[in-house]
């Protein structure tokens, strides 16, 4: 373990990784900063600059980008009450309450620290738990990774924040737009209409772009308009000591939810920062003041958990090639573009790549607390700048970056198509990160069935034959089934209630 930490920050100190590990924290906080955009826009603009680095630098700047939108989305959430991203929505509670009473500062102070104490303790699980999980995953074949990729739709279908029919024809859009283009075993080309810049499939890039940039923005232009969002000033940023003895056990639960939670199918920092707040009103909620009126253990717990669980969802990704929510989903298109394919493999063919990528997190949590605590006084008068303002550049830079990926016209029309969709589905209640998830899986999920076939002389017991792949299968079952009673009962409670 040692030397393996020591391979990774001998590749992390690389005077150029360090540039890549500081300028994707950065853009990580300012586009957590931006209200609206989130980690999930930032990415996607930003993937296809990556594909001109080296895998382990282009690995390493995304996920800067990650954890550092999960640092800089607190900022708007305590100081405006606009979370710059989905998982510091429940920090808006009392860290905005905090700002009320003149505290703004003690409460971003804290948000930062919590974080960079769940980070350090993230990585370490990565550290120790990946290779462990990675060692299990070599037992794995097609058609235990068959039914792995079964897992994690149906899971994407139970945890999403839509119906359940809704969450279904998401997921089975995005395994029908992963279909288009030229099927690999018989080279057969499927659903791309005769037009021949789609005969190599849709270009991902286009997809996330399209999907969550230009659909985010869309809806953050409807919000805020040409509104300036801040007006006040900050005092006083550095917490008392009693502040920090207060914060610092909820921090340490929160980390230890986010650090399970991220490893779910589904998981990652927004369930994390919620479970965390719900769990820290029943242990902490007895003693003073009510939740939700400037407690700064509402700060500390679901900010760590955040970014523990933004962090702890790299290991299925890297080691089981299984994205835990559509932010890995889109690590996982970054990689496959480099020709890297996750897996338990990973760590063992390519060390530099997922050692350098535990060390950068070490090294990146450290200049994030750098980046939070100094610079708050710029990413305040960032938001004294009317968003009408900044969204022509943002939208600029996204339609650059997917034109330079492939120099194709077709996708740039692909991603304003798609925003358009995006932004309809969301009108209409549908949660879009199902469809990227689906997009990336489902090329995956082909291949491994056909593959698990192959070996079975078509014989589809092979899934049930397999003691892994059969628990697998189960547990997917299972899952859908009890989604299913659940939208039965609730419909019928519905029927009944209108009837009566």
């Amino acid at each position: 373990m040692l030397e393996n930490l020591a391979l990774g920050f001998s590749i992390v100190f690389v005077p150029a990784n360090l540039g890549y590990a500081f300028l994707g924290a950065f853009l990580g906080t300012l586009i957590g900063v931006l209200p609206g955009i989130g980690p999930l826009a930032a990415i996607s603009m930003l993937l296809p600059v990556t594909f001109t680095l080296d895998p382990t630098s282009g690995l390493i700047m995304l996920a800067g980008i990650y954890y550092g939108a999960q640092y800089g989305g607190s900022t708007t959430a305590i100081l405006i009450n606009m979370p710059g991203e989905n998982s510091s929505v429940v920090t808006c509670l009392d860290g905005h309450a905090m700002a009320r009473q003149g505290r703004a500062g003690p409460a971003l102070a804290i948000a930062a620290l919590a974080s960079f104490m769940a980070g350090t303790i993230a990585t370490c699980v990565i550290a120790f738990g990946a290779p462990l999980l990675a060692e299990l995953a070599l037992d794995f074949g097609a058609p235990e990774y068959f039914a792995l990729m079964v897992l994690g739709l149906i899971a994407a279908v139970s945890l999403s924040s839509s119906s359940f029919i809704k969450a279904i024809a998401m997921v089975v859009l995005g395994l029908f737009l992963g279909l288009v283009g030229t099927d690999i075993n018989s080279g057969t080309v499927r659903f791309t209409f005769g037009v021949s810049e789609l005969f190599e499939g849709i270009e991902f890039v286009s997809l996330a772009i399209g999907l969550f940039a230009l659909t985010e923005i869309a809806f953050n232009l409807e919000k805020t308009q040409d509104r300036t969002l801040l007006t006040t000033k900050i005092k006083n940023l550095f917490p008392s000591f009693r502040d920090i003895r207060t914060a610092f056990l909820p921090a340490l639960r929160g980390t230890g939810i986010g650090s399970v939670l991220g490893l779910l199918p589904g998981g990652g920092a927004l369930i994390s920062s919620f479970a965390a707040y719900a769990i820290e009103k029943k242990v902490s909620g007895r003693h003073g003041e009510p939740f939700g009126t400037g407690r700064i253990e509402g700060v500390a717990a679901p900010e760590a958990a955040n970014n523990a669980g933004a962090q702890t969802s790299f290991i299925p990704m890297l080691t089981l090639g299984l994205p835990s929510n559509a932010l890995m989903a889109l690590m996982l298109g970054g990689l496959l573009v480099h020709g890297i394919t996750p897996g338990p493999d990973l760590i063992r063919t390519k060390p530099d790549i997922f050692w350098g990528v535990v060390a950068s997190m070490w090294i990146g949590n450290f200049m994030l607390v750098i980046l939070n605590l100094p610079m708050v006084g710029l990413w305040v008068r960032l938001l004294r700048v009317p968003y009408g303002v900044l969204f022509p550049a943002i939208v600029l830079l996204a339609c650059i970056g997917v034109y330079c990926t492939n120099l194709k016209p077709l996708d740039v029309m692909l991603a304003a198509g798609f925003g358009m969709t995006g932004f309809v589905l969301r009108k209409l209640g549908c949660d879009i990160t199902a469809v990227a998830l689906a997009f990336v899986l489902g090329p995956l999920l082909e291949q491994y069935f056909r593959r698990s076939l192959l070996l079975s002389r078509g014989d589809p017991m092979i899934f049930l034959n397999k003691p892994i792949a059969a628990a697998l299968l189960t547990l997917a079952v299972i899952l859908i089934l009890f989604q299913a009673f659940s939208f039965v009962r609730k419909a019928r409670t519905k029927y009944f209630a209108e009837d009566e």
